[in-house]
């Protein structure tokens, strides 16, 4: 008997063709799916699919949402179906070679930047915990100060949050070298090289009170440190990495363990400090100029415009960029404002999920919403943004990013900024720890955010068709079986959908229709077969004062029995989840016949119910 996890994959496989698939990976939350046509596959059959919260096609790749945890053991059944499956570093590496232009440049970032979140972020919250516990009014609250803290324990606190941030440009290096090809442990040297003592300190020298000059190079060249240069970094592991390349391939091997790490640190330190170095550190200043320039527009305008256009950012893989941008901020000031105004998208998001959950009607868009939710308080925003606000209309998108858009406003007019970057929503508090102020502001509009978001979202976002009841529930309160079980893994659809006229009409009784995943149908209650059809397509159940008939197939009376193998004969007693047949698909699409199952309940049948009529139409 199949798990629910191996139901999934061979649902997925079967939805989107075995044939059809080229590679499968994962992440920590998508089944990531290299497709030959993306057109042949029903999304909305994918969509139906038990536990996907949202499907996306990007970056060349068909994204199936299935939520932390269950992704691996989906992926993991996958694979003993024999789908090819590769690391999602593979996959990533064959894609890349089709990437070009824009697309290829904001890969390129986030592989670099994307190892070195984690270290920033725990260096901001060394910031947060420094800022609460050396601070006077906490401290007077026990009766202490700052200036009864012994030395040794800021040298340490001071060796914690420093660190990360004076040899910034090493860890860019670093992997930067890593991304472009190069041996990173060059990188690192280079761009440890790059933040020398021996070099008179950039934010020295820019500080007139400092003193401190730069030393000039062949009398007009300022030769500084590179500290808080981004751009500088990157451009240092570009040219560091192709140069040791171009001397891997043209040194005599006897040279190469020592002349070529030689020559990649001489001619790109050179580079880097007497012709790159200058150049893009100017041209990141006025980056940082010009956000910073733009969250301070009066009447919170910029903040409004940043929140607004963030979420489009993420759909299309610009916010990548956003990253390099903030390390320039927190380099050069100390302090990253943009995820400030960029994390109301995630607050925002959660008004969305709450909104659906609350106002759904169909069991599986709650299920979503919940999901979605879930993963969007720790960061994870693509099970909202592509299973909810991308799925039915525009609607939910525009409201969610309006209400980002409105905290964002907020908090520009109060000037609040974070101390580090790389966390969101719910651990995003502790990146404003740091002052009492900043971290209750920053508290109350997420609060406020959110809940305008869930507001609008209830009045204006939720799609028609999210509002009316699941396919047959109707048909199921009728019933009375609060019980029913699934007659068939597929996706449900409404009777007047189905392609049989007889069925669709609803001549023959109300019900619902199935689109088989699988082929093994089963008894959706307990109760007596009492008619089972020649060629095992069509069973009727009693159960109680109940009647539930199952029709598999469009015209598979034609078959005479082929393709159907039958479980149970007419008169057997039968317990809920047994399976009566297994109906082979492969054959079905052979022979060109619709597999679609019915569920019907005759008991409604119009005009006086013929029981004749009904058999007629088996």
């Amino acid at each position: 008997m199949m798990n629910k996890y191996e139901k999934i994959a061979v649902e997925i496989i079967h939805v989107v063709g075995k044939d059809n698939i080229i590679s499968a990976a994962h992440c920590a939350t998508r089944l990531r799916l290299v497709v030959k046509d993306k057109d042949r596959i029903d999304q909305k059959k994918v969509e139906a699919i038990d536990e996907v919260k949202g499907v996306f096609y990007t970056a060349g790749q068909y994204q199936i949402i299935l939520g932390t945890g269950i992704v691996n053991k989906v992926f993991e059944e996958a694979q003993k179906l024999g789908l090819s499956t590769v690391s999602k570093e593979e996959q990533k590496q064959e894609l890349k070679k089709s990437e070009s232009g824009m697309k290829k440049v904001m890969t390129t970032l986030a592989d670099i930047f994307v190892p070195i979140i984690p270290v920033i972020a725990a260096t901001g919250l060394f910031l947060g915990l420094k800022g609460c516990v050396f601070n006077d009014n906490i401290l007077g609250l026990f009766g202490l100060s700052s200036a009864m803290i012994p030395e040794y324990i800021v040298t340490m606190t001071t060796v914690l949050t420093d660190t990360a941030f004076a040899f910034l440009p090493a860890i860019i290096v670093w992997s930067s070298f890593k991304v472009f090809g190069g041996t990173p442990v060059i990188g690192l040297v280079i761009g440890l090289m790059m933040v020398s003592p021996a070099l008179p300190n950039a934010y020295s020298v820019a500080d007139p009170k400092a003193g401190v000059e730069a030393v000039m190079a062949f009398g007009s060249i300022p030769l500084v440190g590179c500290q808080g240069s981004v751009l500088t970094a990157i451009a240092a592991g570009w040219i560091g990495s192709n140069v040791e390349k171009y001397f891997r391939r043209h040194m005599p091997n006897v040279f190469d363990l020592i002349m070529t790490p030689f020559f990649t640190m001489f001619i790109t330190i050179f580079a880097i400090l007497l012709i790159v170095g200058p150049i893009m550190h100017t041209i990141e200043l006025g980056m940082v100029h010009i956000i910073e320039m733009l969250i301070h527009l009066p009447l919170g305008i910029g903040g409004f415009l940043i929140g607004f256009t963030y979420p489009l950012a993420v759909i299309t893989g610009l916010h990548h960029s956003y990253v390099m941008i903030e390390t320039s901020l927190l380099a050069n000031t100390g302090f990253n404002p943009l995820i400030t105004l960029c994390g109301m998208y995630g607050f925002a998001n959660v008004g969305t999920c709450l909104a659906f959950m609350a106002r759904a009607r169909q069991s599986k868009v709650k299920q979503t919403a919940a999901g979605a939710m879930a993963s969007q308080l720790f960061g994870i925003s693509e099970p909202v943004l592509f299973g909810i606000q991308l799925r039915w209309n525009l609607r939910p998108l525009l409201i969610m990013c309006f209400s980002s858009g409105l905290g964002a406003l907020l908090l520009s007019l109060f000037n609040i900024q974070s101390n580090s970057y790389g966390l969101a929503v719910l651990p995003s508090y502790l990146m404003y720890i740091y002052q009492p102020g900043q971290l209750l502001t920053y508290f109350l509009v997420s609060l406020l955010t959110g809940g305008v978001c869930f507001m609008l979202t209830c009045l204006f976002g939720i799609p028609k068709e999210v509002l009316e009841k699941e396919p047959g529930a109707d048909s199921l309160e009728q019933v009375g079986k609060a019980d029913f079980g699934k007659v068939v893994e597929g996706t449900m659809i409404p009777l007047e959908k189905s392609a049989d006229p007889v069925f669709a009409s609803g001549a023959m009784g109300d019900g619902f229709a199935i689109l088989p995943a699988t082929g093994v149908i089963k008894a959706p209650v307990s109760g007596k077969l009492e008619t089972v059809f020649p060629g095992g397509h069509c069973y009727g159940i009693k159960a109680g004062e109940d009647e539930i008939l199952i029709h598999c197939g469009i015209d598979t009376v034609t078959l005479k029995g082929e393709g159907f193998d039958v479980r149970k004969k007419q008169g057997d007693t039968v317990e809920k989840g047994e399976t009566l047949c297994v109906m082979d698909l492969d054959l079905l699409k052979e022979k060109g016949i619709d597999p679609t199952v019915f569920v019907i309940f005759p008991k409604q049948v119009k005009n006086s119910g013929s029981k004749a009529e009904l058999a007629e139409s088996c």
